[in-house]
């Protein structure tokens, strides 16, 4: 049996550099397969509803089951469904497999940070950032293959199944030396945490950030060609650099906060992301428009780090339960703020649809720092 903790932390950042490559998949290549908006739309609506799924269920029994044998599952459910994404050109049938890529990738986002939290007792988020670090990489790597280098799509899926296949052999051998704990049943697990306004107001925070962070990766290349006069290519360079300010962020600033900073540097983010999506989206910044778009990234990298860590330690009686509900706000969030914003620009403008950007900055400042007493209280119960 493997127990040794840097190798099972390596394997955790390895499964969210695949979660990136299956979040990102239909966008880097929607364009190659031939999918028409319409088409691109059900398949990430149809991705997160197994995300949704996927992520509560895996989070709320790796509190009471060794998680890397959900880790096992999982990988297996997503090499599979890697190696069979459109290797037959039906969309109904590639519908249902994008659902299982989503119930994967579900499963490594509900069990690998409390995994994490279980076997590292200082500098947790660190651990984290450094974690959903793997998920920007994961998600730049599949884009620069796809986009620059015009890698084929099918070959470099079949890749990365074979690679989580070898994950899930490894997780068979993998056993977590967690400290003993007693577990409530988990309907007493999920009744107590909803009942909780930090739950709650992390929950709505999850949503807001995601919608900053995917949001913008959604819009950015858009953005910057019908607004500031870009063209394809130096969009996407915005859009690389982007990424690159989220992952640089993530290390960052998982480097320097100390566990008693969390809370205090989730406001701070919040405001400045705020700040900075007003910035980059309202003012025309000519060529220094990447430097803007940098610090725009470094801004919004390590909100869903600390907020998960932030839930996790408060909670650390059941990390897997509360993580498992709070990034049920992922999935909306990538649904909720894209609806938002193809809407109103829709029966507006483009230039309006903007705002929902630093406007889900401010709301997410404005309910912590007003609940601020609730999340510095000691104790979860």
């Amino acid at each position: 049996m493997i127990r040794n903790r840097a190798a099972i932390t390596g394997s955790s950042f390895l499964t969210m550099f695949f979660l990136g490559v299956g979040a990102t998949i239909i966008g880097a290549a929607a364009r190659n397969i031939g999918l028409s908006p319409y088409q691109i739309g059900l398949m990430l609506t149809v991705q997160n509803i197994g995300f949704m799924l996927s992520v509560i269920v895996a989070g709320a029994v790796g509190d009471t089951y060794q998680k890397p044998r959900i880790l096992f599952i999982g990988s297996l459910v997503l090499a599979l469904s890697y190696w069979t994404f459109y290797m037959k050109s039906s969309f109904l049938l590639n519908l249902l497999i994008m659902f299982f890529i989503g119930a994967g990738i579900g499963t490594y986002e509900g069990v690998t940070d409390a995994m994490l939290l279980d076997i590292h007792t200082r500098r947790e988020g660190l651990y984290i950032n450094i974690n959903h670090f793997f998920v920007t990489f994961g998600s730049l790597m599949i884009t620069l293959y796809l986009v620059f280098l015009q890698m084929n799509w099918r070959l470099s899926l079949t890749q990365s199944a074979v690679v989580v296949v070898a994950l899930a052999l490894f997780f068979v051998f993998v056993k977590i030396e967690g400290r003993a704990k007693k577990v409530d049943p988990l309907s007493t697990r999920v009744r107590f945490l909803i009942q909780q306004p930090v739950v709650g107001l992390l929950f709505v925070a999850t949503i807001c950030t995601v919608g900053l962070e995917m949001g913008s990766v959604g819009i950015m290349t858009t953005y910057l060609m019908e607004l500031r006069g870009f063209d394809q290519v130096t969009s996407k360079l915005g859009l690389i650099i982007f990424l690159a300010g989220i992952a640089v962020g993530r290390v960052l600033v998982g480097v320097f906060t100390k566990k008693d900073w969390i809370f205090t540097n989730i406001l701070l983010l919040f405001g400045f992301s705020t700040l900075f999506m007003t910035l980059l989206y309202y003012i025309d910044w000519g060529a220094a428009s990447y430097v803007v778009i940098f610090i725009t990234g470094l801004t919004v990298s390590s909100l869903l780090p600390l907020i998960i860590t932030f839930a996790g330690l408060k909670y650390s009686e059941m990390t897997g339960t509360v993580l498992g509900i709070i990034k049920i706000g992922i999935a909306i969030g990538g649904i909720l703020i894209p609806f938002i914003l193809s809407i109103v620009s829709k029966y507006g403008s483009l230039r309006a649809s903007l705002a929902i950007y630093p406007l889900s900055g401010a709301v997410s400042f404005c309910l912590l720092y007003f609940n601020r007493k609730k999340f510095t209280d000691h104790g979860s119960r």
